[in-house]
C-alpha cells in the first residue's frame, strides 16, 4: 500500500493548539487536539498521542464553526500567490514550456558531504546536493552515494518533465530523508508496516528502511546491492516535489497518484530514466505484474471504471478503498493525458495544472481539462485512445465502485 495515507492536502497547520471537546454528528465526545485544516477534514491528536483524520461534515456545527474560524485566522497570514500561496518554498522556475525529455540520466558525482556523526546520538548525516539523508547508524561515503544517484535521478526526472513539479520545502536547501537501520524502527517512526518507504507530507520528509535501499550489514559495517531496485522510492519523492496546488480537489487521487507511478513505473537503471520507451513498462505494470513479473496492479486489458467525472472527482478516502484499480486506472489517465491526448504534447493537462496553480478546483479546473469537451466525449476520447494500445477501457460500468 503507497505511503499516500500521509499526505496533506492544502492543510494549514495549528501552532500550539489547546485540548478542547469534540462532539461528532451522534453527539459522541472526544478529547483532542486540532492539529491541521487539511481540505474538508481536521486532524485531530488524541491524548494517547494519535493523529487521526476526521471529516468536517460528521462535526457538530459547533465545531464547524470552531474549524472555519481557526481556518480563516490562519489564511490571513498566507501569501495570496506563487508556489508559497500553497506552502510551498521554492524558487525554481516553472518549465511548462521545456519539452517532454526522452531520457533522463544522472552523470553527475553525488558528491557526499558528511554533516554529523554522533554515535551517542545515533544520528549520522550525510548530503547530496538535492537532499539531506539523515541516518541511525554510520554508512560509508562510498555506500550512500550509491544509493544518492537514485534519489538525485528522480530529482532531475521530476525537474525535466514540463509539469513545473517545483514542489517541497527543503529545509536549508535540501529535502528531508530519515534513514532507518532496522525495519521496527521505521515503523514506530509512522512508517506504514508493508511499506518500503513513505512519504509524510506535514513534515515534508521521506522515510525510508535501508533494506528497501539495498543497504545491508556485512561485518562491522554496510555494504550495498546495486542490483536492488524498488519503484516505491521514486514514487514517494516524486510525491515529495509534487506542487501543493495539484492536490486539490478535482487532482488529489487520479493525478497526482498517476503521476507519481509514472516516475516509478519508468524503466530505470544506474541513474538513467527511459523516458522515451516507459510506455511498454507501463501497460505491462497495469494490465499485469510488471516486465519483470514483480509488482504490477494486475487490472488485465479490460478496464471498468465509474463514469470519469466520479473517478476524478471522488474522495481521496474513497479512491484509496480500492487501490489497485485506482492506482493503476490513475496511471493510466495521467499517461493519456501526457502522451495521448489532443497532439500528443500535454497541452491539456499543463492548462490543467495551471488552472490549480491559479487557485482553481474541482469542476472549475477540469473544465480546463476537458476544454470544451463533455465528460461523455473525453471517455470516448479516452477509450478510443487506449484501445489502439490494446487496453479497453469501460465507464459507468454497474459492477465499477
Amino acid at each position: 500500500m503507497r505511503c499516500s495515507l500521509l499526505l496533506f492536502l492544502a492543510c494549514f497547520s495549528v501552532a500550539n493548539g489547546e485540548i478542547r471537546s469534540w462532539t461528532d454528528s451522534l453527539n459522541r465526545k472526544t478529547e483532542a487536539e486540532l492539529v491541521k485544516i487539511d481540505g474538508a477534514k481536521v486532524i485531530l491528536k488524541l491524548k494517547d498521542g494519535r493523529e487521526v483524520p476526521f471529516p468536517l461534515e460528521k462535526l457538530s456545527q459547533a465545531d464547524r464553526d470552531f474549524v472555519e474560524t481557526q481556518r480563516a485566522e490562519l489564511a490571513k497570514n498566507m501569501p495570496t500567490d506563487g508556489p508559497e500561496a500553497s506552502g510551498e518554498k521554492s524558487n525554481k522556475p516553472l518549465n511548462f514550456d521545456a519539452p517532454w525529455p526522452e531520457r533522463i540520466t544522472f552523470t553527475e558525482d553525488p558528491e557526499i558531504n558528511t554533516i554529523v556523526e554522533d554515535a551517542a546520538e545515533k544520528q549520522f548525516i550525510y548530503e547530496s546536493a538535492n537532499y539531506r539523508y539523515v541516518c541511525d547508524v554510520r554508512l560509508s561515503k562510498m555506500v550512500v552515494k550509491g544509493f544518492a544517484v537514485m534519489f538525485e535521478a528522480t530529482n532531475k526526472f521530476c525537474a525535466d518533465l514540463p509539469l513545473s513539479l517545483n514542489g517541497g520545502s527543503p529545509a536549508k536547501g535540501k529535502h528531508q530523508i530519515l534513514l532507518f537501520e532496522k525495519k521496527e524502527d521505521y515503523i514506530k517512526a509512522g512508517g506504514p508496516p508493508a511499506s518500503a518507504g513513505v512519504y509524510i507530507g506535514g513534515k515534508e520528509i521521506v522515510m525510508v528502511p535501508l533494506e528497501s535501499l539495498g543497504v545491508r550489514p556485512v561485518g562491522s559495517g554496510y555494504m550495498l546491492d546495486r542490483e536492488k531496485s524498488n519503484s516505491t522510492l521514486p514514487h514517494e519523492l516524486t510525491h515529495q516535489l509534487t506542487p501543493r496546488p495539484y492536490y486539490r480537489e478535482g487532482s488529489m487521487g487520479w493525478f497526482t497518484e498517476g503521476l507519481a507511478e509514472y516516475i516509478a513505473t519508468t524503466p530505470y537503471r544506474a541513474g538513467s530514466y527511459n523516458v522515451r520507451n516507459n510506455m511498454r513498462d507501463i501497460t505491462q505494470y497495469v494490465t499485469g505484474y510488471g516486465e519483470d513479473g514483480k509488482g504490477g496492479r494486475a487490472l488485465g486489458t479490460e478496464i471498468k471504471l465509474p463514469k470519469l467525472r466520479s473517478f476524478m472527482m471522488q474522495s481521496y478516502e474513497r479512491f484509496l478503498s480500492n487501490p489497485q484499480l485506482s492506482y493503476g486506472s490513475g496511471l493510466l489517465l495521467a499517461t493519456y493525458f501526457f502522451h495521448i491526448d489532443g497532439n500528443g504534447d500535454g497541452a491539456r493537462i499543463k492548462a490543467f495544472l495551471k488552472a490549480l496553480r491559479s487557485g482553481k478546483e474541482g469542476d472549475e479546473a477540469l473544465a480546463v481539462l476537458l476544454d470544451g469537451r463533455t465528460f461523455d466525449e473525453l471517455e470516448k476520447d479516452i477509450t478510443k485512445g487506449w484501445k489502439s494500445k490494446g487496453v479497453q477501457f469501460t465507464f459507468g460500468s454497474p459492477g465499477a465502485k
